[in-house]
């Protein structure tokens, strides 16, 4: 698995724990969308996105 991959995986789960138990609060948050925005840049650049 691609370490990109790995992260984007890792960020979610904590993204759903902090919606059932507030843990992580705006960290989490923060950092799922900056993982998002490094997935579009690869998608616009035609790279695999994961």
């Amino acid at each position: 698995m691609d370490l990109l991959t790995t992260i984007v995986i890792i960020l979610l789960i904590l993204w759903l724990l902090g919606l059932i138990g507030s843990i992580g609060g705006t960290l989490i948050h923060v950092l799922l969308v900056i993982a998002i925005i490094v997935i579009l840049v690869r998608i616009i650049q035609g790279r695999s996105p994961v």
